[in-house]
């Protein structure tokens, strides 16, 4: 079983930035996708951006520009920088990871973002 540790959540104003980390229990050479996704109240969950073992990424849409995912293999952490935020962007944040028939979640990271 996979774990993962969020951090770097909180409060800022539009227009700024966070980064988020995702720290994993298990060696990213043996997870070959991770990916962020987020909830809104009252929202379902959707996909903010992924990236391959390989580095391939894709973004959703509404970020695409102003969010950069990216993978550290040899420190089996993930992170999500976030520029330009919106009020939109506000919601739990969650990591996650990716095999074949698996898939495991961290418990999210709040990220606020006041108008």
């Amino acid at each position: 079983q996979v774990q993962l540790v969020e951090s770097g959540g909180g409060l800022v104003q539009s227009g700024g930035s966070l980064r988020l980390s995702c720290a994993a229990s298990e060696d990213l050479f043996s997870i070959p996708v991770m990916g962020w996704y987020r909830q809104a109240p009252g929202k379902e969950r959707e996909l903010v951006a992924r990236i391959t073992i390989g580095g391939s990424t894709n973004y959703a849409l509404s970020v695409k520009g102003r969010f950069t995912i990216s993978r550290d293999n040899a420190k089996d952490t993930v992170t999500l920088q976030m520029n330009s935020l919106k009020p939109e962007d506000t919601a739990v944040y969650f990591c996650n990871a990716q095999g074949g028939r698996w898939e495991y979640w961290g418990q999210g990271t709040q990220v606020t973002v006041s108008s």
